[in-house]
């Protein structure tokens, strides 16, 4: 695994701060990566002593471990959601304590669980007081291959294809599922903060062409074009192309 992918600093809060549809678009590409905190060096909790996690030294230099367990998968689809003006949106009809992130702080992980058996991850997008968010629904895996096959109960081949590879991650549920995601121990993550243990990144690859396509299983908004997808790339997790124009 490169060395450069743990040191890569969590994308900006500003990022996150506007259109769901222009983040969900942008976030093609990126990194979205976890570190296992049970892996870090031993210390305190972030919260309970000092300005720095246990795992940054006092000049905010990386302490982490080179052993320390690190997933990583490159965002290929994104949904967008517009809150008030969404029916679609969880937000749509106001806050609730299970949708209370989506009017926070933009840049926190908004964690839900559904069909009584996965989780799905989503970033709450927009200005504080507002709503809105974006889906993460496929991911190209880029680290850490091994022990998401594990946590996905799959078993590879020495040498795995894509067509192998995208059942680890080609989906909300399955993505959630690989890096180890869950409500309890991520909803209202700060996704921004260096000392979280699940954060979205870049690594400067450049922003790839894209195709804006109508949303998977949205059936009580009209007919949008809010699905976010890197055309015909193996990982996506529903149509790869569509007669939308390339932005």
């Amino acid at each position: 695994m490169p060395v450069s992918l743990r040191k890569l600093a969590p994308l900006p809060r500003s990022f996150f701060s506007r259109d769901p549809r222009e983040v969900a678009r942008e976030l093609l590409g990126k990194l979205l990566i976890r570190f296992d905190a049970a892996s870090r060096t031993a210390g305190p909790h972030p919260k309970a002593g000092g300005p720095h996690p246990p795992y940054f030294g006092e000049c905010g230099e990386d302490k982490r471990p080179d052993s320390a367990l690190l997933l990583a998968g490159r965002i290929v689809e994104a949904e967008a959601y517009l809150g008030a003006v969404d029916p679609g949106a969880h937000s749509y009809r106001g806050q609730t304590p299970r949708n209370a992130v989506l009017f926070g702080p933009p840049g926190h992980a908004y964690i839900y669980f559904i069909y009584g058996n996965h989780y799905c991850t989503n970033v709450s997008c927009r200005a504080e007081g507002e709503s809105g968010g974006v889906l993460l629904r496929a991911l190209e895996p880029v680290a850490g291959i091994e022990q998401m096959a594990a946590l996905r109960n799959i078993t590879l081949p020495s040498t795995p294809r894509p067509s192998h590879l995208r059942l680890l991650t080609s989906g909300p549920g399955r993505l959630s599922q690989a890096l180890a995601i869950t409500r309890a121990e991520h909803n209202d993550v700060d996704l921004c903060s260096a000392s979280s243990s699940l954060y979205i990144a870049t690594d400067d690859t450049p922003l790839p062409p894209s195709l804006a396509t109508p949303r998977i299983n949205v059936t009580s908004a009209p007919l949008d074009l809010w699905r976010y997808i890197i055309p015909d790339n193996p990982f996506v997790s529903g149509p790869r192309s569509t007669n939308a124009p390339t932005i």
